[in-house]
C-alpha cells in the first residue's frame, strides 16, 4: 500500500486509541490540576474595548448552544466514541488555526504600531548577545571535558568487552552505569560551568540573566535525557551500548532521537519563552504549536521510512529465538511496531496542544518509565540466558560421581526459563501500562484480589521449586549408589532393581504430592478429590484383578529376589534376558532378539540361571571300538586346556566333575562331564570346552560316532549268507576323495566286520549309510538299474 494514502486511514485510527489511552491520563491531570485563573489575562481582556465585546458576543454563542444541546444531552448523558473523537479533532484543528490566527495578528500589530514604543531593540540586541555567549562558552565546555573524558569512556568499553570475572551481561551493566555516572559529571560540569560564566564573566557582574537561566535549565534536562539515550544507542564505544545492534544502526537512532530531543526541548524550553517575553504570549503559543507539529512530521516521516527495516530486523531475531511465545510476538511486534510509534508521537502532540501547562511532564516521565521497565526486562533477561540459559557443565568430579544430574539440569532449566520470562513480560506490561496511567499497579497490588494472586503465585513457584530440588536430590544419590565409580562399588542387580524401582515409585509419590499441595495452595478443595480417588481406587480394585495380582506377585518377587535386571531367565515359558522389571512386569529379550512383556500374573515358575554358579553338563558319545578310560583321559586334558585359557579360566569355579558313561546307545558309549562355573558364563564356558574336546578326539584318534544302520541279508540253515543286490551309481564326489564320476558302491561301505551268528559260523554284512536306498526284499532287485553280483 502506498504510505501516502495509508496515512489518513494510520492518523484516524491513532487518533481512535489515542482518545482511549490518553482519557485517563487527562482524568488524572484534570483532577489534580489546581493552577489559579489567569486573572491578569482577564483583566487585559476587559480593559480592551474590542476584546470586550468579543468575548461576550462569544459567551452568548456558548449559552445558545448549551441550550440547543440540552435536550439532546438529556437523552444521552454520555457521547458516543466517534463523536467524542469528531469534537477531539475539532478542538485540535480549531485551537491550532486560532494560533496560527493570533500569530498573524500579533506580528501585524506589532508592524503596524510604532516598534519603538512596544520594542527596544538595543536591549533586545545586547540579551541575544549575551544569550549567545553563554550558550557558546557552554558547548565549548561541554565539548573539551568530553574530549578530554574519551580515553575514560575507551578504557571502560574495552574492559566491558574483554574483562574477566564476571558475566558479560554484568560487566556490560556495571561500565554503563559507570560512563553514564561519568556522562552526568560531564553535563554537570558544563552547566556548572555555564552558569559561573554567565554570572561573572557575561552582562551584569554577580547576576544571571533570565535568558540564561532558561538555556542552562533547558542544557541539563536535554542533555541528561541524550546521556540517558546514549546509554542505550552509544555509537562509538561497542561496551557501552546496552542494546544489541551495530555501531551504524545506534548511530543512526542516537542521531535521530537526539535531534528530535534537542528540537522540542531547546523550542518549548527556551524559544518559546523568549518570544513570549520579548513579543506576545500568542506568539510563543502558536510558536510551541508549530514546532510540536514540526517534531510531530519529522517523526512520521522517520518512522514509515524505516518500517521495512525494522520489520526484518524484528523477524530475524525472532527466527532465532527458541520460546514459541516470543517467536509469535516479536513477529507480531515486527507487522505493528510502525503503529505503536505512530501512535505514541500522535498522542504527544494531542496531549501537548490540548494540555500544554501539564501533559509534556506527564510525557516525558511516561515515556522514561516505559524505556526503563523495558531496558530492565531485556538486561534480566539476557543476564538470565547468560547465566543459566546456555548449556550448564558440571566440574569433572561431579560429573563422573553423578553422570545423569547435567543432562537432566539441561532438561529443565530451560522451561523454567521460559517461565521466568513470561513472569517478566507481564510485570513489564503492567508497569507500562501504570506509567500511563491505564493501570494502577499500586493499588492493585493493594487490593485483596492482588495481594491474593502474588501470594498464591510466589508460594506455587515455592512447592514446585521445593519439590524439583528434592527430586534432584534423592535421583542423584540413588544415581550415586547406583554408578560404580562412586558408590560401594559395583552394585549388584539386586540393589540395581530395588534402586530403579525406589526411582520410579519416589517420582509417582513425588508429582502426586505435589499435584496436590499445588491444588490446595491455589484454593482448590482435595477432599474431594482424595474421596473420589479412594472410591475409583476400590472401583478399579474390583474390575482390575489381573492388574493387582500382577502388582501382588511383583512385589513378592522382589522381596525374594527371584530375579533382576540382567539375569537369564525362564518365566511364562519364554527364556531370555530379563531388560525391563518394573512392579507389574517383566521385560524379556530371546535369544532371536525378540521383546516379550511378561506380567507378573502369568508367572508360575521363574528360572534364573544366573544365581550363585552355573553347571556346564556335556556329553560326549564315543564308538563303541574306543577305549572308555583313554576318552575320559583326553576329557581331563580338554579341561586343563580349559583352565589354562585367560578367556575362560577365571570362569572356573572346580575341578571337572567326571560323572562316567551314563548311556550305552545305539551307536555310541555316552560320557557326562559337568564344569561348574560363575554365573551366567556356563555357556561361553560350555562352548570353548566342545571345541577343545574336539580338538582332543582328533589327535587321539577317538571317533565321534554319528549314526549307523546295519542291513541284515538273512542265512540259510548252513550259515551262508545269500548274495546281496547292489545298483552301482555315478557320483559327482566320493567319499574317499576319489574322482568324480567313478563308479562306486552307493554311498559305500565304511566298514565291513563279522557278526557270529547263533551257530558259531560267521555271516558277512554290511553297514552302509542311512542314505541309501532300499533293495526290495522279495526279489532284492532295486528300482531300475543293473544287478551286479557281490
Amino acid at each position: 500500500m502506498n504510505p501516502k494514502r495509508a496515512l489518513p486511514l494510520m492518523l484516524g485510527w491513532l487518533l481512535l486509541a489515542l482518545l482511549v489511552l490518553a482519557t485517563p491520563a487527562q482524568a488524572q491531570q484534570a483532577s489534580g490540576s489546581s493552577e489559579p485563573p489567569a486573572y491578569s489575562t482577564l483583566a487585559d481582556l476587559l480593559e480592551n474595548q474590542e476584546t470586550r465585546q468579543e468575548l461576550i458576543d462569544q459567551l452568548r454563542g456558548m449559552a445558545g448552544d448549551v441550550a440547543e444541546s440540552a435536550p439532546g444531552e438529556a437523552a444521552s448523558a454520555a457521547p458516543s466514541l466517534p463523536r467524542q473523537l469528531a469534537e477531539l479533532t475539532s478542538r485540535v484543528a480549531s485551537d491550532i488555526g486560532s494560533q496560527l490566527e493570533a500569530i498573524a495578528s500579533a506580528i501585524g500589530g506589532m508592524f503596524a504600531s510604532d516598534l519603538e514604543s512596544t520594542f527596544d531593540m538595543g536591549v533586545f540586541i545586547s540579551a541575544a548577545v549575551n544569550l549567545g555567549l553563554v550558550i557558546l562558552a557552554t558547548f565549548v565546555l561541554f565539548i573539551v571535558v568530553r574530549r578530554l573524558a574519551r580515553p575514560l569512556f575507551t578504557g571502560i568499553s574495552q574492559w566491558s568487552l574483554n574483562g574477566r570475572g564476571l558475566t558479560p551481561i554484568l560487566r556490560l551493566i556495571i561500565c554503563v552505569a559507570l560512563a553514564a555516572v561519568v556522562d552526568v559529571l560531564i553535563v554537570s560540569l558544563a552547566y556548572l560551568g555555564g552558569n559561573l560564566i554567565a554570572t561573572f564573566a557575561i552582562g551584569q557582574t554577580g547576576e544571571l540573566s533570565t535568558q540564561a537561566s532558561l538555556f542552562l535549565n533547558a542544557f541539563l534536562v536535554i542533555e541528561l535525557l541524550k546521556a540517558g539515550v546514549r546509554m542505550l544507542f552509544a555509537s562509538r564505544y561497542d561496551g557501552l551500548r546496552l542494546l544489541p545492534i551495530s555501531s551504524e544502526e545506534a548511530a543512526y537512532w542516537n542521531r535521530w532521537i537526539a535531534r528530535l530531543i534537542g528540537l522540542v526541548g531547546y523550542g518549548l524550553m527556551v524559544v518559546v519563552p523568549l518570544v513570549t517575553a520579548y513579543l506576545s504570549p500568542a506568539v510563543g503559543k502558536g510558536l510551541g504549536t508549530l514546532i510540536m507539529v514540526g517534531a510531530f512530521l519529522y517523526a512520521v516521516v522517520v518512522v514509515l521510512k524505516n518500517r521495512k527495516r525494522l520489520r526484518d530486523a524484528f523477524n530475524a531475531k525472532a527466527h532465532q529465538t527458541t520460546m514459541a511465545a516470543s517467536r509469535v510476538s516479536l513477529q507480531l511486534f515486527a507487522r505493528t511496531w510502525h503503529l505503536f510509534a505512530l501512535a505514541y508521537f500522535t498522542m504527544v502532540l494531542v496531549l501537548t496542544l490540548t494540555r500544554p501547562e501539564d501533559a509534556l511532564p506527564f510525557v516525558l516521565f511516561a515515556t522514561l518509565k516505559t524505556i526503563g521497565a523495558v531496558v530492565v526486562g531485556l538486561l534480566l533477561s539476557s543476564f538470565l540466558t547468560q547465566t543459566i540459559g546456555r548449556r550448564i557443565r558440571l566440574s569433572d568430579d561431579l560429573r563422573r560421581k553423578l553422570p545423569l544430574l547435567e543432562p537432566r539440569l539441561n532438561s529443565y532449566v530451560p522451561n523454567a526459563l521460559r517461565v521466568i520470562r513470561t513472569v517478566i513480560v507481564v510485570l513489564i506490561i503492567m508497569v507500562v501500562l501504570n506509567a500511563w496511567g491505564a493501570f494502577d499497579l499500586a493499588a492493585w497490588y493493594a487490593s485483596e484480589v492482588g495481594r491474593n494472586l502474588v501470594g498464591k503465585l510466589v508460594s506455587v513457584a515455592t512447592i514446585l521449586a521445593i519439590a524439583l530440588m528434592v527430586w534432584l536430590a534423592l535421583a542423584s544419590l540413588i544415581e550415586h549408589k547406583l554408578n560404580p565409580d562412586t558408590g560401594g562399588g559395583m552394585p549388584s542387580a539386586r540393589a540395581q532393581t530395588l534402586l530403579s524401582l525406589f526411582r520410579n515409585a519416589l517420582a509417582i509419590a513425588l508429582v502426586t504430592m505435589t499435584a496436590m499441595i499445588v491444588l490446595a495452595e491455589i484454593g482448590i478443595n482435595i477432599g474431594p478429590l482424595i474421596a473420589g480417588a479412594g472410591v475409583l481406587g476400590l472401583a478399579i480394585g474390583f474390575g482390575a484383578q489381573k492388574l493387582v495380582q500382577d502388582i501382588i506377585t511383583g512385589i513378592f518377587i522382589q522381596v525374594e529376589n527371584a530375579m533382576n535386571t540382567g539375569d537369564v531367565v525362564t518365566v511364562g515359558g519364554i527364556t531370555g534376558t530379563a531388560e525391563k522389571l518394573n512392579i507389574r512386569s517383566v521385560g524379556i529379550r530371546d535369544l532371536s532378539g525378540t521383546y516379550h512383556l511378561v506380567p507378573f500374573s502369568s508367572v508360575d515358575t521363574v528360572s534364573n540361571y544366573m544365581r550363585g554358579f552355573g553347571n556346564h553338563v556335556g556329553e560326549y558319545g564315543i564308538a563303541y571300538r574306543e577305549n572308555i578310560d583313554a576318552a575320559i583321559e583326553q576329557l581331563q586334558l580338554a579341561f586343563e586346556d580349559l583352565k589354562a585359557s585367560d578367556e575362560h579360566g577365571r570362569k572356573l569355579l572346580a575341578p571337572l566333575d567326571v560323572a562316567g558313561v551314563i548311556a550305552l546307545a545305539d551307536s555310541s558309549v555316552n560320557i557326562r562331564v559337568i564344569i561348574k562355573t560363575t554365573p551366567g558364563d556356563q555357556w561361553a564356558v560350555g562352548r570353548a570346552y566342545n571345541r577343545l574336546v574336539k580338538l582332543r578326539f582328533d589327535e587321539a584318534g577317538i571317533e565321534i560316532p554319528f549314526p549307523h544302520t546295519t542291513l541284515y541279508f538273512g542265512q540259510d540253515k548252513a550259515g551262508s549268507a545269500p548274495p546281496a543286490n547292489l545298483r552301482v551309481m555315478q557320483q559327482d564326489f566320493t567319499i574317499d576323495g576319489s574322482p568324480a564320476g567313478q563308479p562306486k558302491f552307493d554311498g559305500g561301505a565304511t566298514d565291513d566286520r563279522f557278526i557270529p551268528d547263533r551257530k558259531g559260523a560267521n555271516s558277512a554284512s554290511k553297514r552302509i549309510n542311512p542314505r541309501h536306498e532300499q533293495v526290495d526284499p522279495e526279489n532284492r532287485k532295486p528300482s531300475g538299474g543293473d544287478v551286479d553280483e557281490p
